[in-house]
């Protein structure tokens, strides 16, 4: 489940706290990411993580060690283990929350006591999905739209896997351009080697689709056997991820006219 990562300073301006919610689908647990320009007294906090007071005191211990305060709270998505805390955490730091659709869009750039941070839409894995760009430090904080380690899981009905992969595709360009060389992930450790990752989730996802139109070419009737003959080594308290994955993936390619079959 866990592969030794316990979060700490990762970047210049980056810091993660790891929540204590090891979990199949959180790996290590829920990363927070403390952002601030050295030297400032201000900081934006990413993904605050689930309701746990003893994870939101060691947030705000590392907040005042990096002698700053909380200026800005900001969300990658609104899944419980990054977001759970969020009011609470305004609460106890009198700092706006922002996500997709509340005070946040697109190519908006911010500013956090010198810090600035441009925010990326990268739906896919769910609706509001964002990352947002550390310039300075040439990384980005993907949330769950790239992990750490593994792959991450794109569910039906939330999940689109169509808007997944153009966002890979996006970060792809952004990595292959130097734009981005590290990401800072909603969980697992930093992935140093940034192109390659998003390389590896592109193949992934390809591999996947053309192992499903096999399964169905043989005679694959639903999902369920679908998940039998593709993630036949996937254990079992994952499965029911793996069929809404699967899910995700026939609306895919029925939207497409892969599938062999009519919509």
């Amino acid at each position: 489940m866990t592969g030794g990562w316990q979060g700490g300073p990762v970047t210049p301006r980056a810091t993660c706290v790891l929540a204590g919610n090891p979990g199949p689908m959180t790996l290590d647990g829920t990363n927070t990411w403390v952002l601030s320009e050295p030297g400032s007294n201000g900081c934006a906090v990413v993904d605050p993580g689930p309701l746990d007071e003893a994870h939101l005191r060691r947030v705000l211990d590392v907040v005042a060690a990096r002698g700053t305060r909380v200026e800005l709270v900001l969300l990658t998505h609104h899944h419980l283990d990054h977001a759970e805390s969020a009011a609470h955490f305004a609460e106890l730091t009198g700092a706006p929350v922002r996500a997709l659709g509340d005070g946040l869009a697109d190519g908006d750039r911010l500013q956090v006591g010198g810090l600035e941070l441009t925010v990326v839409a990268t739906p896919g894995h769910t609706a509001d999905s964002l990352s947002f760009l550390l310039p300075e430090d040439n990384a980005l904080l993907t949330g769950d739209t790239v992990l750490g380690r593994g792959t991450t899981v794109v569910s039906h009905p939330e999940g689109r896997l169509a808007a997944y992969l153009d966002s890979l595709e996006r970060i792809a360009a952004m990595t292959n351009s130097g734009q981005v060389e590290t990401i800072l992930p909603g969980h697992g450790p930093t992935v140093q080697h940034a192109a390659q990752a998003v390389w590896y989730y592109l193949e992934h996802r390809r591999e996947r689709l053309g192992q499903v139109r096999a399964a169905l070419a043989d005679g694959a009737g639903d999902a369920d056997a679908v998940v039998a003959r593709v993630y036949a080594d996937v254990p079992e308290e994952l499965r029911p991820a793996a069929r809404l994955s699967v899910l995700a993936q026939l609306d895919y390619l029925r939207a497409k006219g892969l599938s062999g079959r009519g919509a």
